[in-house]
């Protein structure tokens, strides 16, 4: 009986784990030698961002994506970058649908000859969620050639807490950056 409650507990917590879960995508030049690059610069931010992003989750962005660089030793420079960085955000009010049906079933007889009658009724019930959905595309160009050599794509479910996106910001960008091609430097 416990082995039975501990693993409906782990299947709950892995399915309501994986609901939130954020999709990356991620695409390169594979010609592109990265060795090359040690500095970067950020492009700054989209047209639009001030009506999308508040300030302190443009700063939280900022603050996980410099935390990324530093850890590849990658350095900001003023002005002749090896490589351009740009983000992009779009978030969109999203529904989602559910329903089920419950069947209760009624009374009836059948014969052996292979009819009979009954009854049973069913109610189906739906429900309406709405939520924001964030996209944030981060492009790398190269500084000379201004060529897009590297892209992540990432979408998830926005939390509406600011305490939660303070934590889920950064977790959001190690994510996205871990199939950066330049790795992390080991200490």
């Amino acid at each position: 009986m416990k082995k039975q409650f501990l693993l409906c507990l782990s299947l709950l917590l892995f399915v309501s784990g994986s609901a939130f879960a954020q999709k990356v995508k991620v695409d390169l030049d594979k010609r592109i030698d990265f060795s090359k690059y040690k500095t970067y610069k950020f492009m700054g931010w989209q047209e639009n961002i001030d009506s999308i992003v508040n300030d302190f989750d443009k700063k939280r962005l900022s603050s996980a994506f410099m935390d990324e660089m530093n850890k590849r030793e990658l350095q900001l420079a003023d002005s002749d970058p090896d490589m351009m960085m740009a983000m992009y955000l779009v978030i969109n009010q999203k529904t989602s649908l559910t329903g089920y049906t419950n069947y209760t079933g009624g009374m009836g007889v059948g014969f052996r000859g292979g009819w009979g009658w009954g009854m049973g009724s069913s109610t189906t019930n739906y429900t309406e969620d709405d939520y924001l959905e964030g996209t944030m595309v981060i492009d790398f160009y190269d500084g000379e050639t201004k060529k897009l050599i590297w892209q992540a794509t990432g979408v998830r479910t926005v939390n509406e807490k600011p305490e939660k996106r303070e934590k889920t910001i950064p977790k959001s960008v190690t994510k996205m950056m871990k199939n950066f091609p330049i790795k992390p430097v080991k200490k």
